[in-house]
């Protein structure tokens, strides 16, 4: 009974007792002439014992290489998906295609354009760069020539004011007018000292035409 017990948990053990057990679920066989031995009994149960283990080690096989397949069928799925993200990046707006190697000609052909491209930027930055370099040393320059300029500048503004405004110590008295006569006007004196020739017009002060307008007389 205890034999019985541990193989009743399996299907295939169960097939075994349908055959071995009587109808009144005692063990019996023809060949021995009514009950089963311990010894027959234990010779099939080794036996099924070694065919359910080559059936169990089949199906584990089997269990792997179907896992396997499954891995497989993944990744090619999602190397799929890849390149029809890459189909549609390259083409935006179009049709995925589905040719790999398209795809990839095309994704060669875009990423030597762009290499093109970064290397086109590349001096044109260079190029931008030393203008601007250039352009700071032009500045530079200009904004000491403009410094040198002012100074000049005050520099004769301050010589102009030196000229123009005499000292105070050294400006002349105006003189006294004469007592008139009566029914007279009084008389001033001539101030020879006060420069009259800057406020007259530049044509009154040209004498390159004098013998022209006013001849000698004769």
């Amino acid at each position: 009974m205890e034999i019985i017990d541990e193989i009743e948990g399996d299907d295939s053990y169960l097939d075994l007792l349908g055959i071995l057990l009587g109808p009144d679920n005692s063990l019996t066989n023809s060949g021995h002439g009514g009950v089963v031995d311990n010894d027959f009994l234990s010779s099939v149960l080794v036996t099924q014992e070694r065919e359910c283990s080559r059936k169990r080690g089949q199906s584990d096989s089997c269990s792997r290489a179907g896992t396997k397949a499954c891995r497989e069928k993944l990744r090619r799925d999602r190397l799929n998906d890849r390149f029809q993200d890459l189909s549609s990046i390259l083409e935006p707006g179009r049709q995925a295609k589905t040719d790999k190697p398209a795809i990839l000609d095309d994704a060669i052909r875009v990423l030597n354009q762009l290499k093109a491209e970064a290397r086109e930027l590349k001096e044109t930055n260079e190029k931008l760069l030393e203008e601007i370099k250039s352009l700071k040393a032009e500045k530079t320059e200009l904004r000491e020539e403009k410094l040198t300029l002012k100074a000049d500048k005050e520099k004769m503004e301050q010589q102009s004011r030196a000229v123009a405004v005499p000292s105070p110590r050294f400006m002349p008295a105006y003189p006294a007018a004469y007592h008139a006569a009566a029914n007279k006007m009084p008389v001033f004196p001539a101030y020879g000292l006060m420069p009259m020739w800057r406020y007259l017009p530049p044509a009154a002060c040209d004498t390159s035409r004098d013998h022209e307008l006013r001849p000698p007389a004769a």
